[in-house]
């Protein structure tokens, strides 16, 4: 689970508050965001009180019925467990009647204990937990401020989640240290018992102002290869057996469904993420004060919202380079993310994703098995809601089709429609 994974929508908007900002109790080399260095110092900095509620309370009342909190940081557990107390009662205070309220929150897993674990499964918080593999390749990259490496801690805080049945799923950082080990990796991943993964290449972001590319440790055929060959583990002959996001991205576009994961939308979704101080700004990858849209403790949500530089963050995304109007892959990749695009001055025009043969070197070589995955999983899935929902009878033309895709059945299953209903 990336930063992008954590962020769940609200009647469009995004939320993910950096808890403690840059405070973090590991000293992971590759981190573009931390610069404690591992050591945090004695006073937190974590998110005021008025700030907090002032923003609960503005949330909430644009729920509709579902509100949805992300919280990273750093490592978010430091800002202590009365703070996330706190949150809990907030929103419990200040959400309507018969809201649905979700919180996911993203930990280097160092400092879970069986009283977090035992707090998060009382708020059904989902739980994203950093791991890069296992502890020969973890311990290189993600180690204390003494350059002591952290697998062994964070696979105790595992336990203790698992101990409380807490939903977790496991995010890795894609370095020189793995790119060539995914099937090491995805191995090792099973055998733990971790069935949901979610893989972000490692960048360099620390120079995010508004025209300067990042910088990237792994190469496009790097990630390509490693892509290539954690399809062929996650397609397990037409069966997959772990949660890949990246894939289970890919097969929801071969459903007829959008894809959920940011990166590959045709727009980047409605976003604010959230600094400590109520800091406002439209991406985690954007954090930067030429990307400032506002402060939550000084401007509404509304105000945040339409500050003019977030209009033109908005339309970066849909701002194609020409390769990528008539791409073949262009419905799986929607030309990447804005941020691995080197764009010119004005950011009216940009070349394409860092990655983008990166993701053309896996399009290809999956296409085939995807569209018969994609198909058998449509088709299955057809026949057992005309069953439940249609009482067995064919769907008209303009009923929600039954494959659930959210489409009509005119514009989504017809051509399976024969195949479904022998």
């Amino acid at each position: 689970m990336s930063t992008a994974c954590l962020m769940t929508e609200q009647r469009n908007i995004s939320v993910m508050w950096k808890t403690v900002s840059e405070d973090c109790n590991l000293a992971c080399d590759y981190c573009y965001y931390s610069t404690c260095g591992g050591k945090p110092g004695r006073k937190i900095k974590r998110i005021e009180s008025s700030i907090l509620e002032k923003f609960i309370k503005e949330y909430m009342e644009r729920s509709e019925g579902a509100a949805s909190f992300a919280w990273q940081g750093g490592e978010p557990l430091l800002a202590g467990l009365d703070f996330f107390k706190e949150v809990v009662t907030l929103q419990s205070k200040h959400a309507p009647k018969n809201t649905i309220i979700s919180n996911s929150l993203q930990t280097n897993g160092t400092l879970l204990n069986d009283q977090w674990a035992h707090f998060f499964k009382t708020y059904q918080f989902l739980i994203g937990v950093s791991l890069d593999g296992p502890k020969e390749i973890h311990d290189v990259r993600r180690v204390t401020s003494l350059g002591q490496g952290s697998f062994d801690r964070v696979m105790r805080g595992i336990d203790q989640l698992r101990k409380h049945q807490v939903d977790f799923n496991i995010l890795t950082v894609v370095h020189k240290g793995n790119v060539t080990k995914a099937a090491e990796l995805l191995s090792f991943f099973e055998s733990e018992g971790f069935p949901f993964l979610q893989f972000i290449p490692c960048m360099d972001f620390r120079s995010q102002e508004i025209n300067h590319p990042g910088v990237y440790e792994i190469t496009p055929e790097e990630y390509g290869a490693f892509l290539c060959e954690a399809f062929d583990y996650w397609y397990n002959n037409g069966e997959p057996r772990t949660s890949i996001r990246f894939f289970d991205e890919m097969l929801n576009v071969y459903m007829n469904r959008d894809p959920g994961l940011c990166i590959h939308r045709a727009q980047c979704p409605q976003t604010i993420i959230l600094e400590q101080n109520g800091d406002a700004f439209p991406c985690d990858f954007y954090i930067h004060p030429d990307w400032k849209i506002g402060n939550v403790a000084t401007h509404s949500i509304e105000e945040i919202l339409s500050n003019p530089l977030y209009d033109t963050f908005l339309k970066m995304k849909p701002t194609l380079p020409d390769p990528c109007k008539t791409c073949q892959w262009k419905k799986l990749c929607h030309g990447g993310c804005p941020r691995n695009r080197k764009w010119d001055a004005d950011r009216s025009a940009s070349e394409v994703d860092y990655f983008c043969s990166s993701y053309k070197q896996v399009y290809s070589y999956a296409d085939k098995r995807m569209k018969q995955l994609g198909d058998k999983v449509r088709a299955r899935l057809f026949q057992e809601n005309v069953a439940r929902y249609f009482k067995g009878k064919p769907p008209l033309r303009n009923d929600p089709c039954p494959c659930g895709s959210g489409k009509k059945f005119k514009q989504c299953c017809v051509d399976l429609e024969s195949a479904c209903l022998k």
